[in-house]
């Protein structure tokens, strides 16, 4: 036999009522929350760690109960919008993991509508039911809602985290860790012993072998941009070409004052100047003087 209109009406008037109530617990938690990590932030400031730790659990357990909240809420609005499947005699396999899991949650929250919403299933679907529900007996319950409402001592490392987390969000160095200044300045003129340029000694007087040394060095540097004199060479009887071919100079000459000497036969058989023939023939036309002439000049200037 189908339930009643009147139950199914109640049913889902006790479930918006216990909408609204998990919204409003959940901003009023929330609300304390930011409150009691305000304190926590300045426990941590003024070093009361062992204090933040104890107070700190509280913390953990309030975000821990406004995450059932949630759930729970999620169930209800799961119910709600499935009312039509409340109807029958037994309880829909697509509903049953939330019915039981309200009936298993709601005597341990603080939400009255809730509890309500408990009875009506329990009068709906029998006592059996609500005892399964209960033990869990046919693991139907979430895990999720089990893990939520057990009261083990969170972790040491849930604690840790939650302190430094408070702390960075609130701007407080804790733990406390060593400010890196960096590395000291290096000058550029530091020699080592710990006096910088400005240290108040005066610079170092530079010894004699080293005067010495810049003084033959400037010395050095002037006699290679020195120019010589003009009048230099002029007055040499003699003056010499580069003594062997190049492609500037493919006949290389010596002259003595205007004249010119013939090249040897050692030039002559390397084939870097003309022939004996070759070269009275070039003479003739030239007006070049023959050897016999210069040896005869030659001893007329010695005399």
């Amino acid at each position: 036999m189908p339930p009643p209109a009147n139950l199914i009406t109640k049913l889902k008037v006790q479930l918006k009522l216990s909408i609204a109530r998990l919204r409003m617990v959940q901003q009023r938690d929330e609300a304390m929350g930011k409150t009691q990590r305000r304190a926590m932030a300045q426990l941590l400031e003024v070093g009361k760690i062992d204090s933040a730790r104890i107070r700190v659990e509280n913390i953990i357990r309030s975000d821990i109960t406004t995450e059932l909240h949630e759930i729970l809420e999620l169930y209800c609005e799961l119910l709600l919008a499935r009312a039509g499947l409340l109807e029958g005699h037994t309880c829909d396999p697509g509903l049953e993991e939330a019915v039981k899991s309200v009936i298993y949650a709601a005597p341990k929250t603080e939400i009255k509508e809730l509890q309500q919403v408990r009875i009506l299933l329990a009068e709906k679907y029998g006592k059996e039911f609500v005892l399964s529900a209960m033990e869990n007996s046919d693991q139907k319950v979430s895990e999720k809602v089990i893990k939520k409402l057990s009261v083990t001592p969170p972790r040491e490392e849930l604690v840790q985290g939650y302190l430094e987390e408070i702390a960075r969000a609130y701007g407080v160095d804790w733990p406390k860790r060593p400010k890196d200044l960096g590395e000291p300045p290096k000058f550029a003129d530091d020699d080592g012993d710990g006096d910088g340029p400005s240290g108040g000694q005066a610079q170092k007087v530079p010894e004699p072998a080293l005067l010495a040394d810049s003084k033959a060095a400037k010395e050095r540097d002037d006699l290679s941009r020195a120019t010589p004199p003009r009048s230099l060479g002029q007055n040499t009887p003699l003056h010499v070409n580069p003594p062997s071919p190049s492609t500037d100079n493919p006949r290389p000459k010596v002259t003595l004052n205007s004249m010119e000497l013939k090249p040897s036969q050692k030039m002559v058989d390397a084939g870097i100047a003309k022939g004996g023939g070759d070269q009275k023939r070039d003479n003739k036309g030239d007006g070049i003087p023959e050897i016999n002439e210069l040896a005869a000049r030659f001893a007329a200037l010695k005399r």
